[in-house]
């Protein structure tokens, strides 16, 4: 019997291990999709997942599935914020630009206001 249990605790510790991938199977491929400009995923846009899976044999197209209808609503939300940053973006660039010209004014207003020379220093030229 002890043989026996240390014949099969020999088999345990003598077994092939099966080893595990430790790195994440959705980034395989992930540097070689950047490189050639294509998606981080392979599913995140493109024909495969933009176009519909079948149509009917008259051509009308078929009805959008709901993976369809929820992306589209992202991308039009997603155009609506970039719309909308980037008008704010060019509001606060003029602003800053009136800024800059109400200040070059100012210093120009206090440059006429200040006092001018007279008599014989008005007749000689700046050096």
């Amino acid at each position: 019997m002890a043989a026996s249990a240390r014949c099969l605790c020999l088999r345990v510790l003598n077994a092939p291990t099966r080893s595990f991938a430790t790195t994440c199977t959705v980034l395989a491929g992930r540097s070689w999709r950047l490189q050639h400009g294509l998606p981080c995923r392979g599913s995140e846009y493109g024909p495969l997942t933009d176009l519909p899976d079948w149509s009917y044999a008259d051509g009308r197209p078929s009805p959008p599935m709901k993976g369809q209808i929820r992306r589209r609503k992202e991308r039009e939300e997603f155009a609506r914020r970039v719309v909308s940053l980037s008008s704010e973006i060019d509001n606060g660039m003029q602003r800053w630009r009136d800024g800059k010209e109400e200040e070059k004014r100012l210093e120009e207003r206090k440059k006429s206001l200040l006092l001018k020379p007279k008599g014989k220093l008005l007749l000689k030229t700046p050096k």
